[in-house]
């Protein structure tokens, strides 16, 4: 019999199909997610019930991961009923599916409570319950329940590695993925795959960890493990992030004939961060005329990014439009948020304040943060106010929109204002995200915040930064004073723009490091312009090359001058 999956139910109505065929149908309902498909699993499942077929252990496995959204748990629950109803919740694999569904729905404290009540928990079922803490966040719980499992396969390491990454910690999932190399006596040594691998890669670019990136990409080599599109990707991702762009333009190129709007989409975007603009428009250009593929949302928001970092205005108009125009994508809040932020930066308010009101969607905090960001720019303190505002009611406890109207102030000597919006910091509480900077060395990060001296060789450092700093002035460097935000005197501003994160940052690199190896820093923050300033001199004093990678894009500081051309 032929089973056609467009309408694989009423072909066959007058059939009482065995339970073995229904599952088919279920599954292949499931799996099959094109706007053609003609039935719900769910569906079928009401269907194959009305023909008095009685479902088995197989039926609800491939029924449950319909059931993927907040909005299905409804009905996953009254499938778990349809499990108690016919005596399946004792097998092993319905039991590790509930789980998943109740995860996947967003129910913690069901999926515990199906594990809990296991009788005999397999190793799939602890899989399932770790993963389902880690993608909740609640790493912690996934952590110790991990250690109490009684074996592991690589789906665990795996799984909580990736849920570190998701939460941030990214340290701690290197550390994870040091012990999975270092079996305990009597654990069975783990291979990892390649979900670990771009997982791993992905911690190391955040890092900016790209000692332990090149030792992961050897790894790789070493075992011969197949670099497809996404570990491809996720190698250029990470070379990229970790400063060394070169080596993610190698990885790219060798991918291929397998390349495609993913791989294509993270070099743009890339490019895009090194400031790059012609380069990727031209690599736009090739992917479209001569692969022939097309762009997706994301590849427009590199090539967005691209104009943003240089000013480009009418070419960001150009491709803007270009996305419905000629590639039928509708424009998401990134995209409006990149042409917002471009107009801000160019010191056009007006055109930015129309460009949001004419957005189809309400304006996140994005939106506002790039109108408060440019409007800073410029000093319109009117427009700071009002998108500080709007802010504010989207995301009360946003720092970084408090400090940004404070830096405004501070700019134009509004220092009565200044203490008025740090005296209401104060008391709803919110603390500024302090400045840190790190470094990798032999494969160890090194973080370095402002007026901590408890770093390693912290005395030495500052004296490295002390001597810098009088080279720098007898090549005539004068400090940007501009740039400090408090009410100090010429010599307390000079001071306190001496001791900022990525400059302590420099001076171990270069106390620590040979004449002329590259210094690759990763800020938290915008780099300031006295920063910037002082890594150009140096670049050139010391004659290194230091990429700074800050949280709004790459600087390559080369023989006294940045790729960014001092614009960002």
């Amino acid at each position: 019999m032929v089973i056609s999956y467009a309408n694989p139910i009423f072909h066959i109505r007058y059939l009482k199909l065995e339970s073995f065929v229904w599952n088919i149908i279920i599954r292949a309902n499931v799996h099959n997610v094109s706007p053609a498909r003609r039935h719900s699993p769910i569906s079928v499942y009401l269907r194959m019930r009305h023909h008095c077929v009685t479902p088995d252990f197989h039926t609800f496995p491939f029924l449950l991961p319909s059931f993927d959204n907040p909005i299905h748990l409804p009905l996953g629950q009254r499938i778990h009923a349809q499990i108690l109803l016919f005596g399946l919740d004792k097998d092993p694999f319905v039991r590790t599916s509930l789980v998943n569904m109740y995860s996947s729905c967003g129910d913690l404290a069901s999926a515990r409570r199906v594990f809990d009540e296991s009788a005999s928990k397999d190793l799939p079922a602890w899989n399932s319950v770790v993963n389902a803490y880690a993608r909740a966040g609640s790493i912690d719980v996934a952590r110790k329940l991990f250690d109490e499992m009684p074996e592991r396969n690589v789906v665990s390491w795996s799984c909580l590695i990736n849920g570190y990454v998701m939460c941030g910690r990214n340290r701690e999932a290197l550390e994870l993925f040091r012990e999975m190399q270092s079996p305990k006596p009597n654990e069975a040594f783990v291979r990892p795959n390649e979900f670990t691998m771009s997982t791993v890669l992905s911690a190391c670019g955040r890092l900016g960890a790209l000692e332990q990136g090149k030792w992961v990409h050897a790894y790789i080599d070493k075992h011969r493990v197949e670099i497809d599109i996404v570990l491809g990707t996720a190698l250029i991702d990470m070379y990229a992030k970790c400063g060394s762009l070169e080596r993610a333009k190698v990885v790219f190129d060798a991918l291929g004939a397998k390349k495609d709007v993913k791989a294509y989409s993270a070099m743009i975007c890339c490019l895009a961060m090194y400031g790059l603009t012609e380069e990727c428009f031209q690599l736009f250009s090739e992917m479209t005329t001569s692969d022939n593929i097309n762009p997706n949302s994301v590849t427009f928001v590199g090539v967005l990014g691209a104009c943003v970092h240089r000013g480009l205005i009418n070419e960001a108009k150009s491709y803007f439009a270009m996305m419905t125009e000629r590639f039928g994508i509708t424009p998401s809040i990134q995209h409006y948020g990149c042409m917002v932020d471009l107009y801000g930066r160019a010191g056009l308010i007006e055109e930015a304040e129309s460009f949001i009101a004419s957005m189809p969607m309400e304006p996140d905090v994005f939106i506002w943060g790039s109108l408060l960001s440019g409007s800073r720019v410029v000093g319109d303190i009117k427009t700071c106010e009002a998108a500080l505002k709007r802010l504010i009611e989207l995301d009360p406890l946003n720092s970084g929109a408090y400090v940004l109207l404070s830096n405004v102030y501070a700019k134009t000597g509004r220092w009565i204002d200044v203490k008025r919006i740090r005296h209401e910091m104060e008391v709803k509480g919110i603390k500024k995200v302090p400045g840190c900077s790190s470094v990798e060395l032999d494969g160890v990060i090194h973080e370095f915040v402002v007026g901590d001296e408890s770093q390693e060789d912290g005395e030495r450092t500052y004296a490295m930064l002390d001597e810098i700093m009088q080279r720098l002035r007898e090549a005539g460097y004068v400090s940007d004073t501009k740039e400090v935000l408090r009410d100090l005197d010429e010599e307390g501003k000079a001071m306190a723009l001496s001791y900022h994160s990525e400059k302590l940052a420099v001076a171990f690199c270069l106390m620590k490091t040979r004449p002329g190896t590259p210094v690759r820093i990763i800020k938290n923050l915008r780099i300031c312009r006295d920063c910037h300033l002082v890594m150009k001199m140096i670049s050139k004093l010391f004659g290194r090359e230091i990429v700074v990678r800050d949280c709004n894009r790459f600087h390559h500081f080369r023989d006294g001058s940045c790729s960014c051309r001092d614009y960002w």
